[in-house]
């Protein structure tokens, strides 16, 4: 059997800075983000080569073609790309962010004024022409407004972004990116969350399409009470690439996070990387976070990189911890439904959309919810499909 695995927590206390390989600096310079070569810490399960597009260089590229209904009083902008510095959150901290803010041909702004609370999700699809494209993307969501935010993309190309969201004070924001590209799509950028006074923050990622997805996603608050949840999950296919590289800096006392994501490989060169990192810093009394990630292996030849980290500057907090588990079906679920006369194959079926429903069902969306578990469905097919196949 084919099969790799790397499971390495690594948590570090008392620490004096956050300059170390885990926190890059971030910077607008370009000439602050080296070409990586593929042995640098952050770049080390990355296929740079195949993602050497995105990360060159250049003039001024398109973006997605855009598309969705906004719903009255949200502003959908195009600003200069000169206000893409003042508008953001924080600067790009590797070299794909870095580029997409230098090639970015526009900054584009989607506001939801405060006290707004709006029923229906705005969804909104973002189209890829086959072409290289670039794009920083700012949304700011005012005090103590109520939105869900489906954000979905679609087609071919190559996509480097940089998007940051801005949530202000007792707002509560539900955020879900669908990347359903088309096989051959490479997409990889930053996502920036900010985080308000008593804000309440959901985020789900799901990447079950393209070829490469490299997603780092950070998350910071503004001040006490804010609370975060940030979920994910992926179907990597044979020769796919799928990572998330997650870090949660709590960075104010009184805060919370929760991040769960989840994934499924079948088909040889299927490969997942998943990187945790919690920041608990000195000032950050009182928090309380716990970050995990599961890996379900359903065919031979897959690799799941999956490297949790846990930093702790004060031991005045209500809780931290963090988890990651790789491996195959679990045999007492399986005994358990086959026990009951559901044939092997449609125990497996069963086992693995369990284990993406936990995810599934925080989306809040049912046409979404819908999409996503025919897809799992469409997958487990395929899988089915390869099983028979080498038999």
């Amino acid at each position: 059997m084919d099969l790799s695995t790397t499971t390495a927590p690594n948590v570090a206390s008392a620490i004096e800075t956050v300059a170390s390989h885990l926190h890059p600096t971030p910077s607008w310079d370009l000439a602050d983000h080296p070409m990586p070569k593929g042995l640098e810490e952050i770049w080390r399960f990355t296929p740079v080569r195949q993602i050497r597009a995105l990360l060159e260089e250049g003039d001024v590229l398109p973006g997605l073609e855009w598309q969705g209904d906004l719903p009255e009083g949200v502003e959908f902008l195009r600003e200069p790309r000169e206000r893409i510095h003042e508008l953001a959150i924080e600067p790009p901290v590797d070299r794909v962010a870095a580029v997409a803010a230098a090639r970015s041909a526009e900054a584009l702004v989607m506001r939801i004024p405060a006290e707004l609370e709006i029923e229906n999700a705005i969804v909104f699809t973002g189209t890829g022409n086959g072409g290289h494209a670039a794009e920083s993307f700012i949304f700011d969501v005012g005090a103590a407004a109520r939105v869900t935010l489906v954000l979905q993309f679609r087609g071919t190309g190559t996509y480097a972004a940089k998007y940051d969201i801005r949530v202000g004070d007792g707002a509560e924001v539900n955020l879900v990116c669908v990347n359903d590209w088309d096989d051959d799509a490479v997409h990889a950028g930053q996502v920036t969350v900010e985080v308000g006074r008593d804000a309440r923050v959901r985020t789900v990622q799901a990447s079950l399409g393209g070829n490469i997805i490299r997603m780092v996603e950070r998350a910071a608050y503004t001040s006490p009470g804010g609370e975060l949840e940030q979920f994910g999950l992926y179907f990597v296919d044979s020769g796919q690439h799928v990572e998330h590289r997650m870090f949660v800096d709590h960075n104010m006392p009184k805060t919370r996070s929760n991040v769960d994501y989840r994934g499924a490989l079948q088909g040889e060169g299927a490969h997942s990387v998943w990187i945790g990192d919690v920041l608990i810093r000195k000032v950050a009394e009182g928090i309380d976070t716990y970050e995990a990630n599961k890996n379900l292996v359903l065919t031979d030849g897959c690799r799941a990189d999956s490297v949790p980290n846990l930093e702790i500057e004060t031991g005045e907090i209500e809780g931290a911890g963090h988890s990651s588990t790789t491996g195959r079906f679990d045999d007492i679920q399986l005994f358990y439904l086959r026990s009951r006369g559901i044939p092997e194959a449609e125990a497996r079926r069963l086992v693995v959309h369990g284990f993406f429903n936990d995810i599934i069902r925080r989306i809040g969306v049912p046409d979404v919810e819908d999409r996503l578990r025919a897809q799992v469905e469409k997958e487990l097919e395929l899988a089915a499909a390869t099983v028979e196949a080498a038999q």
